[in-house]
């Protein structure tokens, strides 16, 4: 079969090409076109557009760089239109992808819309699932709840549940590399002394609102503890320096998972991170600082839809992990919410049981598989 599939960033690259892997595993007569990345493009097929040209977040990127978005999507338009697939899969993405899917079903009656790692209308824009159910054929969730706000909206019978591709991930890498602290220390400088990891988010904003009240957070403990930060692509060191000045804090490159194997508590900004620090079983304090925190009170009253912040709460469906949101992110709140979860602390044994309750509900690893089976299962059946 034909398989098109749209990934708009980072990490719908990597996703889109497990995905890829696996059904190239199932199908030998898989053929591949994509609006994606490296990854995807190191597995075969054409790759249409690379997305470093769409992937703009945020009010002023996405103004500022409108024209390339709609000549990206025109392009796309045409591309799909010209090839014919037999399976259009969108990967999250949604202000890109849905239009696709929308523009798929009128124009292309013939193709089966899949969503792979669905929108987060659980959260916000919960009016999407309006074009979700008259345009998308079969959404494959990585979040064990979503069956549930499906279910509400009447949509159950369109949504599976694969299981989460972090699994696959943390799996993967933890058989893999075996590796004890004291190389760890070693291949990398540092003071035999516990880690404290500070994941500080992707982006130059979040690091700048949050990295440097982490570090007025761990500072006191310095005499007990090293403070080591995951260092995310993109960013430079001389943007990390602007924020820490001479803090005494190591960055490490392309480690975090090592960080985290090896870490005995963390500082954390909500996203895919909370749940990869969860897995690997460091308990870990959320923190998402917003100058404006005001601003979020009002906008998460009006538009958010959910309790929690975090991927970890949000499976467990309770606080397992404190989130410290807005103008509650002090250095102070933080600190105390830390020495909770460090060894001998009240709450560190309570926590990691709120781990195993979110790896249950997360269930076994095979994602990618599993979504691959569901691809084929239904195109099968259309035909």
């Amino acid at each position: 079969m034909k398989y098109y599939l749209i990934a708009g960033e980072a990490s719908g690259d990597l996703h889109a090409s497990h995905l890829m892997k696996a059904l190239a595993q199932r199908d030998a007569e898989a053929e591949f076109r994509f609006v994606g990345g490296d990854l995807m493009q190191a597995v075969g097929g054409t790759l249409v557009r690379h997305y470093r040209t769409l992937a703009y977040m945020g009010f002023v990127p996405v103004i500022t760089h409108v024209g390339t978005i709609l000549r990206g999507m025109r392009q796309c338009r045409r591309d799909v239109l010209a090839w014919q697939p037999d399976v259009l899969i969108l990967v999250d993405y949604p202000g890109f992808n849905l239009g696709m899917a929308k523009f798929a079903s009128q124009r292309l009656p013939g193709t089966r819309v899949v969503y792979y790692i669905s929108p987060k209308v659980w959260a916000w824009k919960e009016w999407r699932m309006k074009d979700i159910r008259k345009y998308v054929d079969q959404v494959l969730s990585i979040l064990p709840f979503e069956v549930d706000f499906y279910r509400r909206h009447d949509a159950e019978r369109m949504i599976t549940y694969v299981g989460n591709p972090t699994l696959d991930e943390v799996a993967e890498y933890k058989e893999h590399n075996v590796s004890d602290f004291p190389h760890f220390i070693e291949e990398n400088g540092l003071p035999d002394r516990p880690v404290i990891a500070l994941l500080a988010g992707s982006r130059r904003q979040e690091i700048g609102d949050n990295l440097r009240r982490m570090i007025q957070a761990v500072e006191p403990l310095s005499d007990r503890y090293q403070f080591v930060v995951a260092g995310a692509p993109g960013i430079t060191d001389e943007v990390y320096r602007q924020v820490l000045g001479d803090a005494p804090v190591r960055i490490l490159y392309g480690q975090t998972y090592r960080i985290l194997q090896h870490a005995t508590a963390a500082l954390v900004t909500s996203g895919t991170a909370t749940l990869e620090t969860a897995l690997f079983r460091v308990p870990q304090v959320v923190c998402y600082y917003l100058k404006a925190g005001f601003v979020f009170r009002l906008l998460r009253w009006l538009l958010i839809k959910v309790p929690f912040i975090s991927l970890v709460n949000l499976v467990a469906g309770r606080e397992v992990v404190p989130e410290l949101v807005g103008s509650d992110m002090t250095p102070d709140q933080a600190r105390q919410q830390l020495l909770r979860i460090l060894p001998d602390g009240e709450g560190r044994e309570a926590m990691l049981r709120g781990y195993d309750e979110v790896a249950h509900r997360l269930g076994a690893p095979g994602a990618p598989q599993h979504a691959a089976d569901c691809i084929l299962r239904s195109a099968e059946a259309s035909v």
